[in-house]
C-alpha cells in the first residue's frame, strides 16, 4: 500500500515538474481549474483501476485430498486379470493397457504420451478394444473391462 502512495507522489512530483517545465504558470492562471480537475480525474480513475482489479482478482485454492483405492478383488484378495475372458476376447497385451489408461482417465495425447506411440496408434488400439468389448463410449470400455475382471 506505502509503495503504490509513494509511486503516487513522485508521478505528480514528475508532472508538476513537467509543467513547470514548460511555464506551468501560465496554464495554472489561464486553466487552474481544468489542470486540477484532470489531475485529479486523472488519479481517482488510476486508483480506481487499481482497486477495481486488485478487489477482482479470482484466487484459486487447490486442495489436495488423498483417497485410498482398493485394488483388491472381492473378499479382499489381490486383484488378477481373468485370463479366460481376456482370451475369449482376444484382447492384446497392449489393448490391455490402453483399456487400463483408458480407464484412469487419460486422453488418447497422454496415453500416446505415456506409451511413446503416435495418437493414431492409441485411436487404434481403444476402438479395437471397443469392438472386442461391445462398447461405444469410453466409459462403457471402462464399466465392462472392470465387469469382465480385465481391469482393477
Amino acid at each position: 500500500m506505502w509503495r503504490h502512495i509513494i509511486l503516487f507522489g513522485i508521478a505528480g512530483g514528475l508532472v508538476i515538474t513537467l509543467l513547470k517545465w514548460t511555464e506551468y504558470r501560465y496554464l495554472v492562471v489561464e486553466h487552474s481549474i481544468e489542470i486540477y480537475g484532470g489531475l485529479t480525474a486523472a488519479t481517482f480513475a488510476a486508483f480506481g483501476i487499481w482497486l477495481g482489479l486488485r478487489l477482482t482478482r479470482k484466487q484459486i485454492v487447490l486442495k489436495e485430498v488423498r483417497v485410498a483405492v482398493a485394488v483388491h478383488g472381492p473378499a479382499g484378495l489381490p486383484f488378477a486379470v481373468n485370463s479366460k475372458k481376456l482370451e475369449e476376447l482376444e484382447i492384446t497385451p497392449r489393448e490391455l493397457e490402453i483399456l487400463e489408461l483408458i480407464a484412469k482417465g487419460l486422453s488418447n495425447r497422454e496415453i500416446a504420451g505415456k506409451l511413446f506411440v503416435s495418437e493414431n496408434t492409441v485411436k487404434t488400439h481403444s476402438s479395437r478394444v471397443f469392438d472386442k468389448l461391445g462398447a461405444k463410449r469410453r466409459t462403457q470400455a471402462a464399466q465392462l473391462g472392470k465387469e469382465f475382471g480385465l481391469i482393477p
